[in-house]
């Protein structure tokens, strides 16, 4: 007589999780494919009014091998503004330059949150996104000493209720890498620096069961900010410092002082 014999205590081959994966791949030069060409910068232009004059692209977006998006920045202003009207203004276009979001560095909100931690650089981002009624706030954290990771937060609003995240750099790792954690404490994702790239390029995965359009576009600003941050945290403790003294020139720029007004204001 046959039989089968089963023996316990067998472990169970857990299913993989899936990813969704894309690249953020920046360039060193200002010489890229998308802008050779005399008449480039025109046609960029008439094909969105977000894109000014002064923009200046620098990155794309890559599923697989296919271009899904192009970053790009107000370079006027980041290179030749001067105190607190010095801002970095990044956007995020579609494969036909439609605008889909844009990352802007709050000198306002930066210098009262680098105050409020004695002088520590606390840069603070607005971000908005296409078709999304919420303006996201993406800050470093105050919360950093020498040797300890640098660590970003924001959230999204979403149909479901807000969803909050945290973005922490990697302690053991040769290039800027950081992990995506929940407001459960999970890890949801990481952004693998390539340092080979000169620009700079990461690799982002995200559990695919956790992603959704506007995480993938905040996380994809996110790595084009990188590109900045050194400069821009320097840029906001020189501001700090100027207050300190008495010799910084307090006069915003337009555009932010519109993100700050009420909207219960009377009109």
């Amino acid at each position: 007589m046959a039989f089968t014999a089963t023996f316990g205590g067998a472990e169970e081959t857990k299913a993989k999780p899936k990813y969704k994966t894309f690249k953020v791949d920046l360039w060193a030069t200002d010489l890229n494919p998308t802008e050779i060409g005399i008449m480039k910068q025109t046609q960029h232009e008439a094909a969105s009014d977000q894109f000014t004059k002064d923009m200046e692209i620098f990155g794309q977006i890559k599923d697989g091998r296919e271009r899904t998006g192009i970053l790009a920045y107000r370079k006027e202003m980041w290179k030749t503004g001067e105190g607190m009207k010095r801002r970095l203004v990044l956007k995020l276009f579609s494969e036909g330059m439609h605008w889909r979001g844009t990352a802007e560095l709050l000198m306002g909100r930066s210098l009262q949150l680098s105050i409020g931690a004695k002088g520590t650089p606390v840069p603070s981002y607005s971000v908005n996104i296409s078709r999304h009624n919420q303006i996201i706030q993406l800050e470093r954290s105050a919360q950093k000493w020498p040797l300890f990771p640098e660590k970003f937060s924001f959230f999204i609003d979403t149909t479901k209720g807000p969803r909050f995240y945290r973005l922490r750099r990697n302690v053991i790792g040769i290039g800027a890498d950081y992990s995506l954690y929940d407001d459960r404490g999970r890890k949801i994702g990481k952004l693998d620096h390539r340092i080979i790239n000169l620009g700079g390029s990461w690799i982002v995965k995200v559990d695919a069961a956790e992603s959704y359009a506007k995480l993938e576009a905040v996380l994809q600003m996110f790595c084009a900010l990188l590109k900045f941050n050194g400069a821009a945290r320097r840029h906001v403790a020189k501001e700090v410092e100027q207050l300190h003294l008495g010799r910084a020139v307090r006069q915003l720029d337009t555009q932010e002082r519109n993100l700050y007004l009420n909207p219960r204001r009377r009109r």
